[in-house]
């Protein structure tokens, strides 16, 4: 029962990060590029400024129990993380057509035909993860779209669905507003999913 309720949540469930793309430079300039320089003692040091970046690998842990533990949230990361991202992908595919939509009766009609085409294309998939399995793919969601999954059913639902949904889930031990905290208690988490974005797990 409580694998069958993320599996129908999940279902549910299914907006993102925009990048800023660079201006186009129209000025011609064939091979030319021009930076910062300052020149001391005849020597010239190029000035510029390097991007941003996140460093991360995993801590080293003393026990075998602790190893032991890491290596059993690799595991239940590796088996949640591509519905999380899948339903960032379908989030945003889903919201393109609900925008556009005419009225709340077309709305409906999306709905409904995306969580039967989610229901039939992943719901046996999802029925099989387990109930770690399910708390961290309600986390990574929240990572994925940059809303708790309580939020997500209460705008594509309503607020009594959401608020429904997240009595039961309460009664399971998941928590639909349990927000992701990548620099908190879900420090590992993030380490092991940037881990696995690039393709270091």
């Amino acid at each position: 029962m409580r694998v069958s309720f993320i599996s129908l949540l999940f279902v549910m469930l299914v907006q993102a990060s925009v990048w800023s793309q660079p201006i186009a430079d129209t000025t011609d300039l064939t091979d030319t590029l021009v930076v910062l320089a300052k020149i001391e003692h005849g020597d010239t040091t190029l000035i510029m400024t390097l991007p941003e970046v996140n460093v991360h690998a995993m801590r080293l842990f003393d026990s075998r129990r602790d190893i032991r533990k890491v290596e059993r949230l690799i595991y239940h990361v590796k088996k949640a993380y591509p519905y999380a991202k899948l339903a960032g992908i379908k989030l945003q595919e889903y919201d393109k057509q609900l925008v556009n939509a005419k009225n709340d009766r077309e709305r409906r009609r999306i709905m409904r035909k995306a969580e039967k085409e989610l229901n039939e294309e992943f719901g046996g998939d999802l029925r099989n993860l387990t109930f770690t399995q399910g708390k961290i793919l309600l986390k990574l969601i929240d990572r994925e779209t940059g809303d708790t999954s309580y939020d997500l059913v209460k705008e594509l639902r309503g607020g009594f669905t959401a608020f429904f949904y997240q009595g039961f889930a309460r009664i399971w031990g998941y928590n639909l507003k349990s927000d992701y905290d990548p620099e908190g208690e879900d420090e590992l988490i993030e380490t092991i999913v940037t881990l696995i974005e690039r393709g270091q797990l």
